[in-house]
């Protein structure tokens, strides 16, 4: 059902340090940093030539990477992203499997562009899953 691996999410405490970690200590393509309101963070794309990194900083109070820098200070991956090819046969397929969908269970777009949803770290080895339709 998964296909490949789209991004790796990490959450960031100064999201200028961890672009130029990336881009001049790395020598990674860093994206300028983005809002993303809807979904209360600032994201830069680090471009590899496989995959992608999605640098994450909170944007607003409410944002829900701020509760996870409060618990990890320093930062850390947050969530691993694999794409599928139709994101509502993945959640029902999923569903049915008995994994948790957060967020009600309907796609929201995603920073792509693309629909996702997001899947409960404690039915995935501790690890906060998103499936993303490709």
């Amino acid at each position: 059902m998964i296909g490949r691996l789209n991004h790796i999410a990490i959450a960031v405490p100064n999201l200028a340090a961890a672009s130029s970690l990336y881009r001049d200590t790395l020598g990674a393509k860093v994206s300028a940093p983005l809002d993303q309101p809807e979904h209360g963070v600032t994201v830069v794309f680090v471009d590899l030539p496989n995959t992608k990194i999605e640098l994450l900083h909170p944007l607003g109070d409410n944002s829900p990477i701020a509760g996870f820098l409060e618990r990890n200070p320093s930062g850390g991956v947050h969530h691993v992203c694999y794409e599928v090819a139709d994101i509502q046969a993945a959640r029902d397929r999923l569903k049915a499997a008995g994994a948790r969908v957060l967020g009600g269970g309907e796609p929201k777009i995603g920073a792509h562009g693309k629909p996702v949803l997001f899947l409960h770290p404690k039915d995935f080895c501790g690890t906060l899953i998103e499936i993303e339709q490709a």
